[in-house]
């Protein structure tokens, strides 16, 4: 393969994405046949080995996909851990007797994971929240070449190239130059526009007695509540959810998964279902 970095490190490759890129080039592309035979031992055998050289054969093709989509501000190594999801799930529905290669297959799954997580980060306001307007949205943004607004014409044409309203294409035109604000005043603001603020307009409520006693009295309850709830979760599911959520130090899935012989997968399962229970015992 040409590297010994740990599955978990490939799959999420962290700060140093220049280091990641390197270690997922070194790893061989397959050949059709190649690919055939470890398709069809995953999908006829379930093996997991053909499964984890199909998907690490194919995380070069994962970053080239990620990197058409820094415009959007937001961390590389983020954008590239979201398609390597989207390839896993490729990988795990490819059927080998369609007839086609992996990497077309996968493009759709890559792509609609990187999609959810920019639609989710982008912006603290949901720019696009049907899916009419997550095409839009995704397509506006490569169509449109400059600064200025669209012309009548340009929006028409923007509209029929993508089979929906004029109407529509204004509405995410506008949405796309909004920009958010934030609740303080920054801090190079003077007194002139400082003012408009949000947090200049609302009412804070935060020192009145009787709202501190009754907030205080809620987050106790709750407090005693979760204890009491736990407390009746067998010993691992409880050393769990302690390690993923209540220690200072959280440990991530793979830390507990190595701690107790399972898998990641098997670790967040118990997680799940250990807070559904909690959250059952609570409510009831």
């Amino acid at each position: 393969m040409g590297t010994n970095l740990q599955p978990v490190q490939i799959l999420a490759p962290g700060q140093n994405l220049n280091s990641y890129i390197q270690a997922v080039n070194n790893f061989s592309v397959l050949s059709a046949e190649e690919e055939k035979e470890l398709a069809e031992k995953l999908y006829y055998e379930e093996n997991l080995e053909a499964a984890r050289r199909l998907v690490m054969a194919h995380l070069r093709f994962v970053v080239h996909i990620a990197k058409s989509y820094s415009g959007y501000g937001l961390n590389q190594s983020d954008l590239v851990q979201e398609g390597n999801v989207g390839l896993m799930k490729a990988v795990k529905r490819f059927n080998p007797e369609k007839g086609v290669r992996l990497v077309s297959f996968a493009v759709h799954w890559i792509k609609a994971e990187i999609h959810e997580y920019i639609l989710r980060n982008w912006r603290i306001v949901k720019v696009a929240t049907t899916k009419a307007q997550r095409k839009l949205f995704f397509n506006l943004r490569g169509a449109k070449k400059r600064l200025a607004w669209l012309t009548n014409e340009e929006a028409k044409a923007v509209a029929e190239d993508l089979n929906v309203e004029v109407k529509h294409v204004r509405e995410m035109e506008g949405r796309l130059a909004s920009t958010d604000m934030g609740f303080d005043a920054g801090a190079d603001d003077d007194d002139e526009t400082a003012f408009q603020a949000p947090s200049n307009y609302l009412e804070d409520t935060r020192y009145n007695p009787a709202v501190q006693l009754e907030d205080a009295d809620w987050e106790q309850n709750s407090t005693n509540n979760l204890e009491k709830a736990i407390s009746q979760l067998d010993d691992r599911s409880k050393d769990i959810l302690q390690q993923r959520w209540l220690n200072e130090d959280k440990s991530t899935l793979h830390e507990l998964a190595a701690q107790y012989g399972v898998s990641a997968e098997r670790i967040r399962q118990l997680e799940k279902n250990a807070m559904k229970k909690v959250r059952a015992m609570i409510e009831a």
